[in-house]
């Protein structure tokens, strides 16, 4: 039975109520800076749940004394964000992991390592570091995880941003190797939609949290309350009213930032296409010099053989010449892959408001209003 549950593929993840409120409190506290932590659950079939999370402990960096304030303040930080991402895979925080489990398993909960969880601000989640991180958990520590991003930009705009992805197989299979040369990948046809699986993600709650949910929005009764009769007399309200605030027809300031990201993206992209093409200049000129140094050899060997006398040997070009190596294309996968990010929340934005506008376009054309 447990085999036949491993062998079935993940197909949508459950978070616990509470998880949700420990990974937006840790998030929320530390931004800008990115949070990490694991999480820990079950498996079951072809759902995992996720049941509890615990942040990885913080390092804390020394304040470099210069006068150079916003210069230190800067780089301090980057090195805040870059020791915060790479956290996942630490070894300290390896052993601390191991340390809780333990723990956990000795009060009889679930102590079974689903994953991690990383914070994102305006969807800026696709890199390096979480990819090498995915990885680590996907390989190393148990292959059906998940790592779930918490958008802390897009979420304090009104709409809780969770998001659950794992790393395909073929990607998978790819950076195992460590080729992502331009004949790996055609080889291996993987394109940047491929880098991350999105899976559909469900908040669960326990039926008394759910029953104080559906208690909230109603009024305290200045008496005791009847005891129905029966089932049909109950009636249900739903905890979720009429939000007057999706009505305003002012642009959301979150569309205009991830318009900016969007725009530093591509020319990120771009710089790295500028690269490849002076790669293969850099390329087309060493092998124009190794196939004239050849053939100026051949021509050399003819003459000596003419005279009778040992041809030189016409693989001397390796140690003379030495091509340029190609680029690693993994950054203008990932690049690609963070500008298809963020095109798809500024078609998600500008619907929205499309259609506001077109709903109250009579007031707002001049002319169309009439008295």
């Amino acid at each position: 039975m447990a085999e036949t549950a491993k062998d079935s593929p993940l197909k949508a993840v459950q978070v616990e109520a509470l998880v949700v409120m420990k990974v937006i409190k840790h998030c929320s506290q530390t931004f800008p800076t990115p949070a990490t932590g694991f999480l820990v659950g079950m498996d079951s079939a072809s759902t995992l749940q996720l049941t509890n999370s615990f942040p990885f402990p913080t390092i804390e960096l020394p304040t470099p004394e210069n006068t150079h304030h916003d210069n230190n303040s800067s780089n301090a930080a980057t090195a805040a964000a870059n020791l915060a991402g790479a956290a996942p895979r630490a070894k300290s925080n390896a052993a601390y992991q191991i340390d809780m489990i333990r723990k956990l398993r000795e009060v009889n909960v679930d102590a079974n390592n689903v994953g991690w969880y990383t914070s994102a601000n305006v969807g800026n989640f696709v890199n390096l570091n979480m990819v090498e991180n995915q990885y680590y958990y996907q390989k190393e520590l148990n292959e059906r995880t998940v790592a779930l991003v918490h958008d802390v930009g897009r979420s304090a705009q009104g709409s809780l941003s969770l998001r659950a992805f794992r790393l395909s197989a073929a990607f998978m299979a790819a950076y195992k190797e460590g080729k992502f040369t331009t004949e790996s990948l055609q080889k291996s046809n993987l394109r940047y939609q491929d880098i991350l699986i999105e899976l559909p993600l469900q908040i669960h709650n326990s039926h008394l949290l759910t029953s104080l949910l559906h208690q909230l929005p109603s009024p305290t009764p200045s008496s005791s309350l009847p005891f129905p009769t029966s089932l049909s007399s109950i009636s249900v309200q739903s905890p979720l009213y009429p939000n007057f605030d999706s009505l305003d027809l002012s642009i959301d300031p979150f569309l205009e930032k991830t318009c900016d990201l969007l725009l530093e993206s591509i020319e990120s992209h771009h710089t790295e296409l500028n690269n490849h093409q002076y790669y293969h200049r850099q390329l087309a000129r060493e092998q124009a010099k190794i196939t004239a140094w050849q053939q100026k050899r051949k021509a050399e060997n003819t003459s000596r053989v003419l005279a009778k006398q040992s041809p030189l040997p016409e693989d001397e070009w390796t140690r003379l010449f030495k091509l340029p190596q190609e680029p690693n294309r993994l950054e203008v996968l990932l690049n690609s892959r963070q500008v298809e990010q963020y095109a798809r929340q500024v078609d998600g934005f500008t619907a929205g408001v499309t259609s506001k506008m077109f709903v109250v376009k009579g007031n707002l054309l001049p002319g169309d209003m009439e008295s």
